[in-house]
């Protein structure tokens, strides 16, 4: 336990440059996840982030092969993997078989790609569960600047793109160009899904882009307060989760995760329980309004 909970040993390792880089990091990815994710939710494309997961990965893995950075390679896998989705996902009904197809073949030829290179195994592992040792300053710079364009982008076409996630068909109708905007909608959870492998790893990233957007919705049907809370639940994931890692030394997505899904429960509980309320309190309103007639 004193291992886990040293607080005197992480104040220390926060004075550390590469956990004040990690950090920044992280701040980047929770905003830019945050103001995703109520979209990926309303959307329904929480599996659809787990399949460019897979590809961000694929891509990791042959960067880390050429001695490339890792992060352009999960950024071009990841873009590769939303276009893919994009394309041939169109239907309605095609689009969890295709999802599908491009997760299974990403994680294959990942893996493949991890056997292949001869260097250490934490550098392999890293990719799979994040390494916040692993960012370095260039590191942030290429985060920042793929942040800061997924989220100018995002201001473009936000009012269209909510239009045409809330009710496809009215959209549609009234010329609303929704499949583009599905396909540029996907290019940017790309990018944002390519920016959470150094930190929480290409297979746990959903943690981040989907679980605080979940637990924002049971809260508000408010797009605006769901992406706000977001934007604050994943925050204090990301965050929390990089500080509470520092003193074990452990991944830091399992306690991204932790938090996450903590945050996640907490926020279905005041849910139901105000749902409960809700129901209980309508009879007695009509009883009231009866009387009073």
């Amino acid at each position: 336990m004193d291992k886990i909970f040293d607080f005197k040993q992480t104040w220390q390792l926060l004075g550390f440059s590469f956990v004040q880089t990690a950090l920044l990091a992280a701040a980047v990815l929770g905003l830019v996840a945050g103001v995703l994710g109520p979209l990926i939710v309303t959307r329904r494309m929480s599996f659809a982030v787990h399949g460019t997961s897979e590809l961000a990965f694929t891509g990791a893995a042959g960067a880390l092969l050429l001695g490339v950075g890792v992060e352009y390679g999960a950024l071009a896998g990841a873009v590769v993997a939303a276009l893919l989705l994009g394309l041939l996902g169109g239907r309605e009904s095609d689009r969890d078989s295709v999802i599908g197809a491009i997760l299974s073949f990403g994680l294959g030829l990942g893996v493949l790609l991890l056997w292949f290179y001869p260097g250490r195994t934490v550098n392999k592992f890293g990719i799979l569960v994040g390494q916040i040792v692993s960012i370095q300053p260039t590191n942030l710079i290429v985060l920042v600047a793929a942040g800061l364009l997924v989220l100018v982008v995002l201001s473009v076409i936000y009012r269209p793109l909510l239009f045409a996630s809330v009710d496809p068909h009215v959209a549609a109708a009234r010329g609303v160009p929704s499949r583009a905007l599905s396909v540029v909608f996907a290019v940017l959870v790309g990018v944002a899904t390519a920016l959470g492998v150094q930190i929480v790893g290409a297979l746990l990233v959903v943690a981040l882009m989907v679980t605080p957007a979940a637990a924002a919705t049971r809260l508000t049907a408010s797009p605006w307060r769901a992406t706000v809370l977001s934007v604050v639940f994943a925050e204090v994931a990301a965050l929390g989760g990089i500080v509470l890692s520092l003193a074990p030394g452990a991944p830091v997505s399992a306690f991204v995760t932790a938090i996450s899904f903590l945050v996640y429960l907490v926020c279905r509980v005041v849910a139901d329980r105000r749902d409960r309320v809700g129901r209980v309190a309508a009879p007695e309103v009509r009883t009231v309004s009866v009387q009073h007639e």
